[in-house]
C-alpha cells in the first residue's frame, strides 16, 4: 500500500478539522465509518467489474455515500456540519484512495490498522491544538498551528525511533 499517498491526501481534512476536539473526533468517525462502508460496497464489485470500471463505480459510490452523510448532517446536526466546512466531502477522496491503495485485495485487517491509526492522530491532534488554543497558544488552533505540532510529533517519532535502533544494535553481539 502506497502509505504516504494516502497520508498526503489525509492532510486537508486532519489539520482542517482538527481545530478541537470535537470536530477532530467528529471528522475522524466520519471518515473511518465512510471508508469502512466505501469497502464494504466495493468489495463485491471489486471481482465482477473490469479495471476502469472498477474505479468509476469506486469513485460513484463515495460520492454518494459523502453526499448521504452530509445531507444527515445538514438535517440533524447542522451546527457540526457548519464547523466541518469542507472537510467532510474530501472523505470521498480518501474512500478513493483507500481502494486504490489496497487493490483487489480484501486485507481487512490492514485497511482497520490504518484507519484506527488516522483516528487515533485526528483525536489526539484536536485534543492538543483545542488545549493549547485554550490556554492562550492561539496559533495552535489555527491551520499553521496545526502543521506545527504535527511536524513536532513526527520528529519526536523519528527520534524515539532512531534512538531505540540505535540502542538495539549496540546491545547485540
Amino acid at each position: 500500500m502506497n502509505r504516504q499517498l494516502l497520508a498526503a491526501f489525509s492532510l486537508a481534512p486532519l489539520l482542517g478539522a482538527s481545530q478541537t476536539l470535537q470536530q477532530a473526533t467528529s471528522i475522524a468517525l466520519l471518515g473511518v465509518l465512510l471508508v469502512l462502508l466505501h469497502r464494504l460496497c466495493m468489495t463485491p464489485l471489486r471481482h465482477q467489474l473490469p479495471g476502469f470500471a472498477v474505479e468509476l463505480v469506486s469513485v460513484l459510490i463515495a460520492a454518494a455515500l459523502v453526499s448521504c452523510i452530509n445531507l444527515a448532517l445538514l438535517a440533524w446536526a447542522l451546527p457540526l456540519r457548519q464547523t466541518l466546512g469542507i472537510y467532510a466531502e474530501l472523505i470521498a477522496l480518501q474512500c478513493v484512495l483507500f481502494e486504490y491503495c489496497l487493490g483487489r485485495t480484501s486485507n481487512w485487517s490492514r485497511a482497520l490498522a490504518l484507519l484506527a491509526g488516522f483516528a487515533t492522530l485526528h483525536i489526539v491532534l484536536g485534543a492538543c491544538r483545542e488545549l493549547l488554543g485554550s490556554s492562550g497558544l492561539r496559533l495552535a488552533s489555527l491551520m499553521p498551528g496545526g502543521l506545527l505540532l504535527l511536524g513536532a510529533a513526527l520528529a519526536i517519532i523519528t527520534r524515539a525511533r532512531s534512538r531505540r535502533a540505535a540502542s538495539s544494535r549496540k546491545g547485540s553481539p
